[in-house]
């Protein structure tokens, strides 16, 4: 069965690191009624939770409204207990991941009884936990309020919502054949139960239950402990709308409730995650489902200089994990910075100018063939992520290699680095083009990754371990200032690169060195928002 996303990790990582980073200035966009006024000090303390979801064990058969209810209070009463832990570890922001109230896999119809209608908050003030009479049928919506009026924390949760046809926000909308929108939707609560922040999801991952709404919705909500934050949830995270609308205006704080099947070797939860956090220079704190059928792990709170991350690894207990932190403010306006749109700001990059590896400059452009200065070792096409990469083998224990698929090339200078008698393969794959299956968008990616075996068939399969360490130095030009790097390490380990930078001519460059495990993947993950619809 599929699911709201498609991407595991197997391992249980916590870990801090660091590095520094350019900040870019923005734009404020839309606030909910009822909110405080900012009044911030640099940091605060913000927990997510990956929550081991109790399903509904048929979801295609349709429950009465009490008994659906009875299912939802038995995740509700977890949720009351992480919330409970959070408060007493101080917890300003507590967010919980997607599906996690109801679960997944109903039909439009099997799901009709978990259905709540929830009020726009830019459009009315209510608090279900002080004014439970206001609306029919919102026990979710009052428990959850209670909940953050309880522990006095602003709290993040994801649920169905029933609005009417036609929608008041959109009322020239057309609606679905049996009169009424149902919405995978986050719900923000302040410290008070006031709810604050309702955000229906705009790319929908085989979700029949579920409408795209009309036009994309980009919201907000305001703390006075960090200022703004945006809301996202799941495949989102792969789209210009809202994920990069809301950076280029100026919300460097995001919100993500995620029921993620992982993917490797590109795009495991916590390697995406982490990727976004540093190519868009933003604050990301991920929440997601446990659930090892589904292959669904892998949370954290990512900055653009530190992280904190949980992946379950094979064989642990099935159960959920609180993860909490303390997160630096980077509300622009909070910050002291200028606002200004971000299309006009510099790259949304993170520079670290001190690096262990020397490697000059490529001698060749990314955009022709390797020249003969590099290596020549004939290229090869092996399918990764159902997408036809080129690839070039690393050969020797160090030197370069250049690779082209089309006219997009990626560039490589390294050091193989093995550990004791163990023989891997490695190669160096590119792609530019548009991905379709499973979603379509269109990428360009330039990919150092450890082959499943030692044959040249395995490059681009899943493997999860490595032995051998690399200090590298990965380059491509993209045509795109959105390119999103990870370095991933054996058991699903994530290391922060040295050093990331972009050029004013688009040539992205990643160095590495000194790595704490074994290679799986080094990436450049560039993704083309232009040419989606092309």
């Amino acid at each position: 069965m599929k699911h709201s996303c498609r991407m595991l990790f197997m391992s249980l990582r916590e870990g801090t690191m660091f590095l520094s980073v350019i900040v870019f200035s923005s734009l404020s966009v839309s606030k909910a009624l009822g909110q405080t006024e900012p009044v911030v000090d640099s940091s605060y303390i913000a927990a997510v939770y990956e929550h081991n979801v109790i399903l509904n064990p048929d979801p295609r058969i349709s429950l009465s409204r009490p008994a659906a209810l009875q299912h939802m209070q038995r995740n509700l009463d977890i949720y009351e207990q992480q919330a409970a832990r959070a408060a007493q570890q101080g917890v300003q922001i507590l967010v919980f991941p997607e599906d996690g109230i109801q679960g997944f896999n109903f039909s439009r119809s099997s799901i009709f009884n978990y259905l709540e209608t929830i009020p726009d908050p830019q459009q009315e003030s209510w608090n279900p936990c002080t004014e439970p009479g206001k609306y029919n049928n919102t026990e979710v919506l009052q428990r959850l309020s209670c909940m953050a009026r309880r522990y006095n924390l602003y709290l993040v949760a994801n649920m169905a919502d029933l609005q009417p046809c036609p929608l008041k926000t959109d009322p020239s909308s057309s609606c679905p054949s049996d009169g009424r929108w149902q919405f995978n939707t986050n719900v923000v609560f302040s410290s008070d139960g006031l709810l604050v922040g309702r955000y229906h999801k705009n790319n929908l991952y085989f979700e029949a239950a579920f409408d795209t709404p009309p036009q994309p919705e980009i919201i907000t909500f305001d703390t006075p402990f960090a200022g703004r934050f945006g809301l996202i949830i799941c495949f989102d995270i792969l789209f210009y709308e809202p994920t990069i609308h809301l950076v280029t205006k100026g919300v460097r704080q995001l919100i993500f409730p995620t029921a993620w099947m992982n993917q490797l070797p590109l795009l495991d939860a916590i390697q995406f995650q982490h990727a976004l956090s540093l190519g868009a220079n933003v604050t990301l704190l991920a929440a997601n489902i446990r659930n090892d059928k589904m292959i669904m792990t892998g949370s954290g709170i990512y900055t653009p200089f530190s992280v904190k991350s949980h992946h379950a690894q094979k064989g642990d207990p099935v159960e959920g994990r609180l993860l909490v932190a303390r997160v630096p403010v980077l509300d622009p306006l909070l910050a002291g910075q200028s606002v200004t749109d971000g299309s006009t700001a510099k790259d949304s990059g993170f520079c670290h100018k001190e690096s262990r590896l020397d490697f000059p400059a490529p001698e060749t452009s990314s955009s022709v063939p390797p020249s003969s200065s590099a290596s020549s070792t004939s290229t090869f096409i092996s399918s990764m992520m159902y997408d036809p990469f080129t690839f070039v083998l690393l050969e020797e224990t160090e030197g370069k290699v250049n690779v082209c698929n089309g006219t997009f090339c990626c560039h490589l200078q390294y050091r193989l680095i093995p550990q004791g008698d163990s023989k891997e393969l490695y190669a160096l794959g590119a792609f530019g083009g548009t991905h379709t299956v499973n979603g379509r968008y269109a990428v360009q990616v330039c990919a150092l990754v450890r082959c499943a075996g030692l044959d040249t068939s395995s490059c681009g399969q899943e493997i999860e371990e490595a032995e051998s360490k690399m200090d590298f130095q990965l380059e491509g030009r993209f045509g795109s200032r959105y390119v999103y790097p990870s370095v991933l390490a054996s058991k699903f380990v994530l290391e922060q690169p040295k050093h990331f930078e972009t050029a004013p001519d688009g040539t992205v460059t990643m160095k590495h060195s000194n790595m704490t495990g074994g290679l799986v993947t080094a990436c450049l993950y560039g993704r083309m928002y232009h040419l989606d619809n092309e």
